[in-house]
Parts: C-alpha cells; structure tokens; sequence
C-alpha cells in the first residue's frame, strides 16, 4: 500500500479521485469504483501497489499488437479491481476482486498479490528475453501509480512500454504516463454511449478524446472492439465506429475485431459466441471504409489475422494464432517497398 498522488483533498477528510473519468468522491473508508484506491485518514490509498496478481511472459499479439515489435515477448503485469464493470469481462475474478469490490470490511481477507517491485519486474522482463512490459489483465489507470515506476525503470533499461486500457483516464493521468509509454490498445467497446452505461458502468466520450490524444501524442495507437451478438454487434454502429477511426485517428490505425465467448464472461454466460462469419463481414466493413488493417481475432479462420501491404496486397506478416512469420524488410514491403509497422 502507497499514497497516491493522482487525487485531491476535500473538506472533512474526503478526497477527490483524479486517475480516470470518474472522479469519485471518496468518504473516509471508502473507495472509488474501482476497489483498490481507498481514503484512509484523508489520504488516497493504492491498496495493489507493489503487488501483482497476474504475471505472464505473453506474445505481443495476444494483448493484441500486431503493428508492433511483431513475434516479440512481453512481460504481463496486472492487478485486482478495474474502474468498468463490464458484463463480458473474462477477468472477472481479478477486475471485480472475486466480488468484494466495494465492501471495504472485507478487505482485510484479501490476499493483493504477489510482491513484485518496479526492480524485479523490469529484472524479470529482461531475464526472459522480453522487449517490452505490458500493463494489462485489468485496467492500469486505477494503478498508475505503481505503473508508472514500472515505467520508468523499463525506459532507462532499453524496454518498451505497452498499456492494454479501456481509455478511460483522465489527462492528469495522460500527461503523467505520456513520456515513457510506447504503444496503448484501447478497447472501443462500441460507438455507442448507451451500450457504454448499461453494459460497463462508464461513457464514451472521454475514451474517443483519450484516443485522440494519444495519436497526436506520436503514441503507436490499436483499437480493440469485442463484438458482442446482439450487444454490440450492430453493423451500422460498426460502420460509424469504424468511419471515426478513419477520419479523427487515422486509416493506418490497426483495428481488431475481436470474437465473443459467453462461456469465459462474467454476466452474459446466456449469449452465443460470435460466428465467424460475422467477424468476416465486419472485418471487411472496416476495410471498406477506408482503414488499411483490419483483423478478426479470437477465431482460427486463416488469412483473417495477415497483414497485407495495402498498395500491392503481398502477405507481409503471417498469423495463425500466435505462429508468426514476419516477411518484412525493417517494416517495409518486402514486394513493393511500402511502409507498414510503425515499430
């Protein structure tokens, strides 16, 4: 446990919460939404800070990145507690701390994780020939405090810096992870602001203006969006999604269109997985509309998750799951010559 610093006193012994979009006002005792950053005696408290409850060497692609360091290794950190309730969430167990969110009397039996410092990941990262750190499993913003050490450490060692998010930090947050983070996949989870209150606990428009910034940052920038049967699988919804993505981030920006399995979620055990089909309709709208890379994940169809040159079409990058063979030249077009990773 550690002070944070991303809050602000209030009378009577609360604090104001500045690390994502919510802003809670947090009572002595309390927390915020997310569960891990509590008011004890008027100070904002990081409950997971040192502690990791999820650490995994991973492929790149699985977080997913597929426009960066291809077939390289990441270090995986998570945490407990997420600042989103999604009904979908697979990681439930650890984003919604095995129910106990919210219920700070029970906090005294919950065991935070694993000790692991800034020192001994970074450590670990480079002992397992990992070019990168991601910060991933649930959502670092509730966590950026300890993150942001994390990140410091790797930048001085030569390491990249991965953020898998929900997007919805605020830009006291932005700003302070800004100067060492590399890469960020953001989850936009639908276009729409309705889907966003019912179905996760939060709104839109904070995560398309985070989107925003962090491309005119200079950050490497994917956008992830999980289609849900019959939540957020709207094909005009996708079109208008994919159609901001072109004009407001750019058409280089990868998209991945990712397959559903109600099995895994927390809440929506009752909705049927994503047909394929469905991924490869979708999949084509966004190309349609004008973005150069579009993939469908979660699905073992071949081709869906290739990386095509977009002036001559050759097959630059070969995916099957997470068998990669990358063809390119220093992340140029191996055919024609056209620029494709950006790193």
């Amino acid at each position: 446990m550690k002070t944070a610093f991303l809050y602000q006193p209030l009378k009577n012994k609360s604090v104001l919460c500045t690390a994502c979009y919510h802003r809670c006002q947090i009572s002595e005792g309390k927390t915020g939404i997310c569960g891990v950053r509590q008011n004890i005696s008027g100070k904002l408290e990081l409950l997971v800070f040192g502690k990791a409850i999820a650490v995994n060497i991973d492929p790149i692609e699985k977080k997913p990145f597929y426009h960066f360091l291809p077939a390289s290794k990441t270090f995986s950190i998570g945490t407990f507690g997420c600042n989103f309730r999604c009904l979908n969430c697979q990681n439930y167990d650890l984003s919604q701390i095995l129910g106990y969110k919210g219920n700070t009397r029970y906090y005294s039996k919950i065991a935070w994780g694993k000790t692991l410092s800034p020192k001994q990941a970074v450590q670990a990262a480079q002992e397992n020939g990992c070019e990168s750190i991601a910060y991933t499993y649930n959502e670092p913003t509730i966590w950026t405090e300890y993150a942001l050490l994390i990140m410091k450490r790797a930048k001085k060692e030569k390491l990249f810096n991965l953020w898998v998010s929900n997007g919805f930090m605020t830009k006291e947050t932005q700003e302070t992870i800004l100067p060492y983070l590399d890469a960020i996949n953001i989850d936009i989870k639908s276009f729409s602001d309705q889907f966003y209150r019912e179905n996760c606990g939060a709104f839109l428009a904070p995560v398309l203006e985070n989107c925003r910034n962090f491309k005119k940052k200079g950050v490497h920038l994917e956008i992830t969006t999980l289609v849900i049967p019959t939540l957020s699988d709207n094909e005009t919804m996708l079109k208008k999604l994919s159609q901001f993505i072109k004009r407001e981030l750019g058409a280089d920006i990868p998209w991945h269109v990712t397959a559903f399995s109600g099995k895994i979620s927390w809440k929506l055990q009752h909705l049927p997985e994503t047909p394929a089909k469905v991924l490869e309709k979708i999949r084509q709208i966004g190309l349609n509309s004008g973005l150069k890379y579009v993939y469908a994940g979660n699905i073992l169809t071949p081709g869906l998750e290739n990386t095509y040159c977009p002036k001559c079409s050759a097959t630059v990058i070969e995916r099957m799951g997470y068998n990669v063979e990358n063809h390119l030249k220093k992340g140029f077009c191996p055919n024609c010559g056209y620029q494709i990773l950006f790193r």
